[in-house]
C-alpha cells in the first residue's frame, strides 16, 4: 500500500479545487447531475476595487448563495439587493426553482426574509450564544 501523508495547506487554492471538482464528479455519477454553474457577482468601484459581491453555484435546479458581502461604506444603498436580484435572475435564467443560504444571528436574516426567504433550520450556539439559520425560497 502507498504511504499516504496528512498535509495541512490552508493555502492552497489549487488543491482545493480539485477535490470540490471530484466530489462533483461523484455527485453527478449518483444523480445524474452535471449541471454546475458557479455564480460569482462582484460590485467595482471606479479603480475596478471590489467593493463587494455574491458567491454561489447553480446546482440540481437551486442557486445556493454561500456568501453576500457589502463594503461597509455602501451598505444601506440598496446593493445588496442589486447582487441578490442578478443571481436570483441568473438562476432562473438556468432554470431553477428555489434558492437555499444560512446567515447568522448577526448577519441579514431579515433581509433575506423580507426577499421571501423562510428559515427551515436553526443550528444553536454556533458560535455560542448565536444561532445559524438556513433559509430556501421558490424563485
Amino acid at each position: 500500500m502507498e504511504k499516504v501523508e496528512l498535509v495541512f495547506e490552508p493555502d492552497n487554492a489549487r488543491a482545493a479545487d480539485y477535490v470540490r471538482d471530484r466530489l462533483s464528479m461523484f455527485n453527478s455519477s449518483r444523480t445524474g447531475r452535471s449541471d454546475y454553474y458557479p455564480c460569482y457577482i462582484f460590485l467595482k468601484g471606479e479603480k475596478g476595487e471590489t467593493l463587494g459581491g455574491l458567491l454561489g453555484y447553480i446546482w440540481s435546479d437551486w442557486l445556493f448563495v454561500s456568501i453576500l458581502w457589502v463594503d461597509e461604506a455602501l451598505r444601506g444603498q440598496g446593493h445588496a439587493t442589486r447582487l441578490m436580484d442578478a443571481a436570483e435572475d441568473y438562476a432562473r435564467q438556468r432554470g431553477c426553482h428555489s434558492a437555499h443560504l444560512d446567515t447568522h444571528t448577526w448577519q441579514a436574516r431579515p433581509f433575506y426574509e423580507k426577499r421571501g426567504y423562510e428559515v427551515f433550520a436553526t443550528l444553536d450556539d454556533y458560535p455560542p450564544g448565536h444561532h445559524k439559520f438556513f433559509l430556501r425560497k421558490k424563485l
